[in-house]
């Protein structure tokens, strides 16, 4: 993934002087477009209810997963700014104690979640401008699938996980390295929640409620189209 980005990354900075409006001008202003190139990592802050109806006193816990990310800003005023992030990251649900704990993986799936947000930079003009922002996110859940060891436990097993929409907040800054070429640190908290369901031979269909709410830690390096 590392490599990945950073060979992104040195292409963003090749081509950025090409697509720059104003190589001389400092900071940014309405109508500009903001591309980033970022590496995450989502750390879900997961709460889970029961296993329904045969373990309701066992939980799940979820991994965290690092991968990159582009997103996208467009400025409607010097101050005010909409973001479109698009990312997609794998994760694996694994019991936490009992006969659920024993086995160990329980289900894996890939999470899409696009989140909107509206920003606002403090110091558009500045070399270094933090901002803030709050939006909306739909999360969707898709190739998931039951783990091996779940399957040799209980059969042959169907996942499926509801999507999600909820809300997101964000934090960051942008630390110019050139007019048009810049560094930026990024936070986002985002509220997502789903129902696992889990078609198993030997037990029926289990639920399980998951509160994921991640939170995403960005680095990476942006360019002023």
């Amino acid at each position: 993934m590392f490599r990945l980005i950073a060979g992104a990354s040195v292409a963003l900075l090749l081509a950025a002087p090409a697509f720059a409006q104003d190589s001389n001008r400092i900071g940014i202003q309405e109508g500009d477009v903001l591309l980033r190139l970022r590496g995450i990592q989502v750390m879900p802050n997961e709460r889970s209810g029961g296993i329904t109806p045969t373990f309701p006193a066992e939980r799940v816990r979820v991994d965290n997963s690092p991968m990159p990310e582009v997103d996208v800003t467009y400025m409607a005023t010097d101050h005010l700014g909409v973001e479109l992030i698009a990312s997609t990251t794998k994760h694996t649900a694994s019991g936490r104690t009992g006969t659920t704990g024993a086995i160990g993986d329980l289900a894996s799936t890939w999470v899409l979640p696009p989140t909107l947000t509206a920003q606002y930079h403090l110091s558009p003009a500045g070399h270094v401008r933090p901002y803030v922002g709050a939006g909306i996110n739909y999360t969707v859940f898709w190739n998931e699938k039951a783990s091996s060891s779940l399957q040799d436990a209980v059969g042959s097993t169907r996942v499926h996980m509801k999507d999600s929409f909820g809300w997101a907040a964000q934090a960051g800054v942008d630390i110019d390295v050139t007019p048009s070429i810049f560094l930026n640190i990024d936070v986002k908290y985002i509220d997502v929640d789903t129902t696992a369901r889990l078609r198993t031979t030997a037990i029926g269909t289990q639920r399980v409620r998951i509160h994921l709410d991640p939170l995403v830690l960005g680095i990476g390096v942006g360019v002023r189209l």
